[in-house]
């Protein structure tokens, strides 16, 4: 178990902390591209390491991350006007590009340099892979983009989503590369069932108990649970971790019913504060070829599908509801009772508080 001053140093991200710190050298994702339609459409509240943001698309389609607060008098610039290039605050009508510069404040006098010396805070960012990623850190800091494989791809052939999960981002990451939870939280108990989850009849459910193997890496580590499954060899069921919060893990192999397929998918878990963290999720096909229906329909499975994911992104099951649990579901077809895989983990990282204790854990042989 960790102690309560490592906990505190890996659970705190706001500014001037050791973790704070580190997440600001990286690039992070603020919001998904599609919140920012349009040029001049509403300016969206983005909330990152536990600072209070806003983000406008201005006329010429470029992308502002400016500080949620106009300098003047600390009013919220959501409430602005995103006209001809700037994002306009309308208590006293001063207007910020996207570099934080002031360009008019309509209460000066028509020949005041005023405006020339009024900067509010803003942030680098980057459109790549449906997502506007902000750089936080030192500007003499900055790193090059964030090339992953699959922000490279075409649109058709990847599928991008966030959800907000109440809890803080370490629970968030420590479920998502855990692989000794799967086979037990995910199961089925019924084949008479069509519900999410794994078939009891696969070799991730029969097989024993997983060892497990770390290997340490320039970019964070490659983790594998490997399950034995005796005289037919191992069952690997491998995941990276990426620095500082991303998981990619495999599909191809279709643990959850599906056949072989090219497709590789992954989590971000992005800390909007100390209680709650954002949640991106991605999926694409690594062999050249759009993703199909089915591919598609994954989003479904996983608890994020139509009707799932509401306006601010927080989850239609959710704690609130006790993630709409249905005990006869969890009698006779799935161990949880909860619908969707993602769901379930959602609400077992959750359930543990918003910043969960790790001095009171007692860990076994399938946490390392």
């Amino acid at each position: 178990m960790l102690t309560r001053h490592d906990n505190e140093t890996l659970t705190r991200t706001d500014q001037g902390t050791p973790m704070g710190d580190v997440m600001r050298r990286y690039w992070i994702p603020a919001l998904l591209a599609s919140e920012l339609p349009d040029p001049d459409c509403s300016p969206v509240r983005v909330r990152l390491l536990g600072e209070q943001l806003v983000a406008f698309r201005d006329t010429g389609g470029r992308v502002g991350l400016l500080s949620e607060f106009c300098p003047h008098r600390r009013t919220s610039l959501f409430f602005g006007r995103n006209e001809e290039d700037g994002l306009r605050c309308v208590y006293h009508g001063w207007k910020f590009d996207v570099s934080g510069q002031c360009l008019d404040m309509m209460n000066e006098p028509a020949d005041s340099d005023y405006p020339s010396k009024v900067k509010t805070t803003s942030y680098p960012v980057v459109e790549m892979g449906e997502l506007i990623w902000a750089y936080l850190g030192p500007a003499e800091k900055q790193p090059p983009h964030p090339k992953f494989e699959w922000t490279q791809v075409p649109d058709d052939h990847r599928l991008v989503s966030k959800n907000w999960q109440e809890c803080n981002w370490l629970q968030g990451l420590e479920g998502g590369i855990d692989t000794a939870h799967a086979p037990i939280l995910h199961r089925r108990i019924s084949e008479n069932t069509n519900r999410p989850g794994i078939s009891i009849s696969t070799d991730l459910i029969k097989a024993e108990a997983p060892r497990l193997d770390v290997d340490r890496t320039d970019y964070g580590y490659r983790y594998a649970g490997i399950r034995s499954l005796g005289d037919r060899g191992d069952l690997i069921r491998s995941y990276h971790w990426v620095m500082p919060f991303h998981q990619f893990r495999p599909l191809q192999f279709g643990y959850y019913g599906q056949g072989p397929r090219e497709l590789i998918a992954g989590h971000i878990w992005v800390p909007m504060d100390d209680e709650n963290c954002m949640v991106y999720n991605w999926v694409y096909n690594y062999g050249g070829t759009p993703l199909t229906q089915a591919d598609l329909d994954e989003e479904i499975r996983l608890g994020r599908g139509p009707g799932e994911v509401l306006a601010d992104f927080r989850t239609k099951r959710n704690k609130s509801n006790d993630w709409m649990i249905d005990r006869e579901v969890q009698r006779t077809e799935t161990f949880t009772g909860i619908e969707g895989i993602n769901t379930q983990d959602q609400a077992i990282q959750e359930s543990m508080g918003p910043i969960l204790d790790r001095t009171n854990e007692n860990l076994a042989a399938s946490d390392m």
